[in-house]
């Protein structure tokens, strides 16, 4: 009989993961809202940057209505990406270091092929669902305007495109899921210890099944922040984002050993 193989580097660096209550994530916007308050320059300038993207989005799609809500949709699945410089603040408010927002963009530096890898995933997935999303549109609702306000009317009103409205949702849905699910733990990772993405993103994967109650509401959470963000037309995000964004540190280290 052989013996059993030995265990890899990878596998013995692979991170512990912990259970936590139900209501963590109540404590991770807490701990997010102090972070921000310690750090409220840095951590806004990416709010602000979040709110602008938002509204030039708006400005050059908004006659365009499937792609304002694909262009949309795309920039917040690489959302988790864009908010590394957020993690960064916290972890230097961690260690008793204030940041700028130039400081914060350090972070990147640390483990910058394995985010770069991780990047071109998301950038992957938005791709695709862009694709995903144009078929759809020009398979179940070839003749709809392109405006975005006759767009949602004809969707809302006409029973003939309820399916695509359905099946978009649940298509747009699983997309999100994904990108929540491997993203939520293996961006601050990434940015704290040296690690490869594919441990990375196991790490989250492992993370999000092993609280999946928790982790349900976090993502509920981050939803409902966001969509005040977007009927604020987009201005709430210049607080929201930094929240959302350092209290998913905390989540990070909440999460993992």
């Amino acid at each position: 009989m052989q013996p059993p193989p030995a265990s890899t580097d990878r596998d013995q660096l692979a991170p512990t993961i912990r259970s936590v209550p139900l209501g963590r994530p109540f404590a991770w916007l807490q701990a997010g809202w102090r972070d921000l308050r310690a750090n409220p320059f840095a951590s806004l300038a990416y709010g602000l940057l979040f709110a602008m993207a938002g509204d030039l989005i708006t400005i050059f799609a908004w006659r365009r209505g499937q792609l304002f809500i694909v262009a949309t949709s795309g920039f917040f699945l690489v959302a988790p990406l864009l908010a590394g410089g957020l993690y960064e603040i916290s972890r230097r408010f961690e260690s008793g270091q204030t940041s700028s927002f130039v400081t914060s963009l350090a972070g990147g530096r640390r483990n910058t092929a394995e985010l770069l890898m991780l990047g071109v995933l998301l950038a992957a997935t938005g791709f695709a669902w862009e694709r995903i999303s144009t078929l759809l549109f020009a398979l179940l609702a070839p003749n709809i305007a392109p405006d975005l306000l006759t767009l949602l009317a004809e969707i809302h009103f006409s029973t003939d495109h309820r399916d695509l409205l359905l099946i978009w949702i649940l298509m747009g849905g699983t997309v999100a899921l994904f990108v929540f699910a491997v993203t939520v733990i293996s961006v601050p990772l990434l940015l704290d210890r040296p690690a490869d993405f594919r441990t990375a993103m196991l790490t989250s994967l492992r993370a999000v099944d092993r609280n999946l109650l928790v982790m349900a509401l976090w993502g509920a959470i981050i939803v409902a922040l966001t969509a005040i963000g977007f009927l604020t037309l987009f201005f709430g995000l210049i607080v929201l984002m930094p929240l959302i964004g350092h209290a998913s540190w905390h989540a990070y280290r909440d999460l993992v050993e």
